[in-house]
C-alpha cells in the first residue's frame, strides 16, 4: 500500500472507534514531506464541512502558512465530494490520489450522487437560488477593484 494512502486510511480507521465522522481520511503532501492531515469530523464539530479533505487542507495552510497549495498532492480514503472537490481545486492542489470510489461511498450511505445531479442542472428542488439588492452589494464589489493593495486568489 502508498505509505500516504497508508495515512490516510489510517486517519479514516480512528473514527471506527471515536465516532468523530464518517470513515475519511486524508494527508497532503509536498515534496515527499507531509504538510497536511484530517480525518473526519462533521459529528465531532456539528460542522457540516469537516470532511477529511477540509482538514487536512486547513491543517496543510496552517502549517505552511499559506492559502496556495500548489505543489501539493492530496490522498484521501475516499473519491472527494463536490464541496471537497471545489476545495482541493481552490487550494491549487495539483494531484488527487482517491481509493474507495464514489459508488463505494453511496454504498455505505454517504450520499453526493444528488449535489452531482444538481451541479448539472437537474434537481432543481434541492436549493433554491435567488439575486436579491445586488445594485447595492455590487458597490463593495467596485470599491475592491479599484483598491490598490488587493491579493487576488
Amino acid at each position: 500500500m502508498n505509505k500516504y494512502m497508508e495515512i490516510a486510511n489510517d486517519l479514516a480507521k480512528e473514527n471506527l472507534k471515536t465516532n468523530d465522522g464518517g470513515p475519511f481520511g486524508a494527508c497532503i503532501v509536498k515534496d515527499d514531506k507531509i504538510i497536511g492531515k484530517g480525518n473526519n469530523k462533521v459529528l465531532k464539530n456539528n460542522d457540516p464541512t469537516a470532511h477529511a479533505e477540509i482538514n487536512a487542507i486547513r491543517d496543510a495552510c496552517k502549517n505552511i502558512n499559506s492559502y496556495d497549495l500548489s505543489g501539493a498532492i492530496i490522498y484521501t480514503s475516499c473519491y472527494p465530494c463536490p464541496m471537497c472537490l471545489s476545495a482541493i481545486i481552490w487550494a491549487n492542489i495539483d494531484k488527487v490520489y482517491y481509493a474507495n470510489t464514489k459508488e463505494d461511498a453511496d454504498r455505505i450511505g454517504f450520499r453526493d450522487e444528488f449535489i452531482y445531479d444538481y451541479i448539472k442542472g437537474n434537481n432543481n428542488d434541492v436549493l433554491k437560488l435567488e439575486c436579491i439588492d445586488r445594485e447595492e452589494t455590487i458597490k463593495v464589489f467596485d470599491e475592491f477593484m479599484d483598491k490598490e493593495d488587493k491579493t487576488i486568489y
